[in-house]
């Protein structure tokens, strides 16, 4: 019955939230010049090479591709690929290999041809079907349920999250419904209703609010503006100004601790239920120190892995930092904002996973000592 329940509720909430949205419109673009994109198959290289660019050595190809769809399906096209800009050994092309094709047409008739990217969609489906096999069969069940629940987070940021700050609604009021939407639904269909999932649940949602809490404070210390990269300089641009770009920021952080946090809390609750169930006995002060004793070791391998997986998403930022081209003392270049958002996410986020830990703690020693002396053992 509850797992009927919870179908309807998550039916029921994903369409209000496919219903009750809709992307931006954003600026009408320009009638001409007139682009159009299609996939081709390279057929033969004409002619292959060495140049320099900018006084730097530089790779140049003369292509003939075939398009392989639209109205020019079939037809050969000479294509230069590399002569003015930068192209380096490995992006150059080899015959039979599937491209995109970029096809301009200006207001004077004039029509041209360039190679716009790797064709590689049918690759990236093999590799997630790969993946999507591999999960259900080491998970099972909660396999099945974690990637329903992938996919669902992925419909409220695309569908929910990002359609709203376009519209111009606060960026860390709308991720923080999106993210209780998410963990209100994913958690369920990954780990099953039952009261280990509810408290971690709960300790979620109360570790999310001091990690906004601890992040706003950083952030605005530190005085960071949120303009440290390139993309989030041009959302100031144009329809997308009205956009709190600091407040944006703010959410990228939210959004990139959520999974971690309610693994923690997932894993920290079905522990102590754990240990309470091989030795009933036990009180909620030995629950709590045990369970804290076990979140420690689980926190320090959580910390490590957040802070390299924003190490290794900014990894060009940091060599950049090493390589220091300026020459400028190294205290500047780390007051620089582009190093700063850095570290602020880096410490915003591990501040959450440290404070989740003790408060799901003891949120779960709590409850499962109570429970279990009045003699329920639902779990």
């Amino acid at each position: 019955m509850l797992k009927k329940i919870l179908a309807s509720f998550l039916f029921f909430l994903l369409l209000q939230v496919f219903t009750a949205t809709s992307f931006a419109q954003g600026p009408k673009s320009l009638p001409t010049p007139k682009q159009e994109f299609y996939k081709a198959v390279v057929q033969n290289i004409k002619e292959q090479g060495e140049t320099e660019v900018d006084n730097y050595k530089s790779y140049y190809q003369t292509l003939e591709v075939r398009l392989t769809e639209g109205p020019e399906k079939d037809q050969t096209k000479t294509i230069e690929n590399g002569k003015q800009f930068r192209m380096g050994k490995n992006q150059l092309l080899k015959v039979g290999q599937e491209i995109v094709i970029a096809k301009v047409i200006y207001p004077n008739g004039q029509t041209t041809y360039s190679v716009y990217d790797f064709y590689r969609l049918n690759t990236i489906a093999i590799f997630l079907l790969i993946f999507f096999i591999a999960v259900v069969l080491v998970g099972g069940k909660k396999g099945i349920g974690s990637t329903l629940g992938m996919l669902i987070s992925l419909a409220v940021i695309l569908v929910f999250i990002i359609p709203f700050i376009l519209k111009g609604y606060d960026p860390l009021a709308i991720t923080i419904i999106g993210s209780l939407i998410i963990i209100l639904t994913t958690t369920y269909l990954a780990h099953g209703v039952s009261q280990k999932t509810t408290i971690a649940l709960i300790s979620t949602i109360i570790s999310l609010f001091f990690t906004a809490l601890f992040a706003t404070a950083a952030i605005q210390l530190s005085n960071i503006t949120g303009l440290g990269n390139e993309e989030a300089y041009s959302l100031q641009l144009g329809p997308t100004s009205i956009i709190d770009i600091r407040g944006l920021f703010l959410s990228g952080i939210i959004i990139t601790t959520l999974g971690a946090l309610n693994d923690i809390t997932t894993t920290q609750s079905t522990t102590i239920y754990e240990l309470r169930e091989a030795n009933s006995k036990l009180t909620f002060i030995e629950l709590f120190e045990k369970g804290l004793s076990v979140g420690k070791e689980h926190i320090a391998s959580l910390v490590n892995t957040l802070i390299l997986a924003y190490v290794g998403s900014a990894f060009a930022v940091f060599i950049f930092l090493v390589l220091n081209p300026g020459q400028l003392p190294y205290w500047v270049i780390i007051n620089n904002e582009i190093i700063s958002d850095e570290i602020i996410k880096i410490i915003s986020g591990s501040m959450g996973l440290l404070l989740s830990v003790p408060i799901v703690t003891l949120i779960a020693a709590y409850w499962f000592s109570t429970r279990v002396k009045k003699g329920s053992q639902s779990h």
